[in-house]
């Protein structure tokens, strides 16, 4: 995959930008900054960028360069696991909707219609409502949001893929259509399904910010970005780093994540490998 993406520049710059933030992210996770993210420090409050604090710290004295790092940790692991959920839901209902069609078709594509009739920020935002707070519930409701587009991302290569002449010659020697979706749809549509993923989780990381931010994803004193942009948006004028940093590390993750999506498009469509 590396090796293919050196033919994009945009999805290597992808892959460098995320490669960075996650290697902070680790970091985080395996305890090696200096400094941890919840532990208040008065005396240190509202000290600007230096040397000691890299991105200054907080009203509690808090130091804003390991809460980003937390936070991107904490925001990329809602993200994967709501995508990870939405590609397996999703590319199942696709492949069963396109293949089987009739009644699976036209009850999968009623549910997919209904789910589409809200605005994805909105329907996250009232499953996250009533749902217990905690980082896999917040998955989840994000999650469901983007099952639907999976299903329709899946269901268009399916329903041309079910007519080709392999796929009717696996029909005559006599596999089941579940074999036959696995062993011989399933593979030609996996640079459709992988390129969607990358988009799908600048997406979630997006959604899952604005949920923070509105009170309702990752619950505290675990360190969100957007709960951290949250908190920081009456310091800007005390404190500017503490609302742009996180804001800064948000819009480098998302940018990240869509060069990755444009490299692996770009890198994996069959019409653009001639043209380089």
């Amino acid at each position: 995959m590396t090796a293919l993406l050196r033919r994009s520049p945009a999805g290597l710059a992808g892959v460098v930008i995320l490669v960075l933030l996650a290697a902070v992210a680790v970091l985080s996770y395996a305890g090696l900054l200096p400094y941890d993210p919840i532990a208040q420090h008065p005396p240190s409050r509202f000290r600007a960028p230096s040397g000691e604090h890299l991105f200054g710290t907080d009203q509690f004295g808090r130091d804003v360069f390991s809460r980003v790092a937390a936070g991107v940790g904490n925001s990329a692991f809602v993200a994967v696991v709501a995508v990870a959920f939405a590609t397996v839901v999703g590319t199942l209902g696709g492949l069963v909707s396109g293949f089987y069609r009739g009644v699976a078709d036209g009850a999968i594509g009623g549910v997919t219609n209904v789910l589409f009739a809200f605005p994805p920020l909105l329907l996250a935002l009232s499953l996250a409502s009533v749902l217990d707070r905690n980082r896999f519930t917040i998955a989840v409701a994000i999650a469901i949001v983007y099952v639907p587009i999976f299903i329709r991302v899946t269901r268009g290569p399916v329903l041309s893929l079910r007519e080709v002449e392999y796929v009717k010659a696996a029909v005559s020697t006599g596999l089941s259509r579940w074999q036959i979706m696995l062993r011989h749809v399933l593979p030609n549509i996996t640079s459709i399904i992988v390129v969607q993923v990358a988009l799908s989780l600048s997406w979630a990381v997006l959604t899952e910010a604005s949920l923070s931010f509105l009170g309702l994803g990752t619950p505290p004193p675990a360190p969100s970005l957007g709960s951290m942009i949250y908190e920081a948006r009456s310091l800007v004028f005390i404190a500017p780093w503490t609302l742009i940093a996180p804001g800064a590390v948000v819009v480098l993750l998302v940018v990240g994540l869509n060069l990755l999506g444009d490299g692996l498009r770009d890198t994996l469509d069959p019409r653009n490998r001639g043209k380089r």
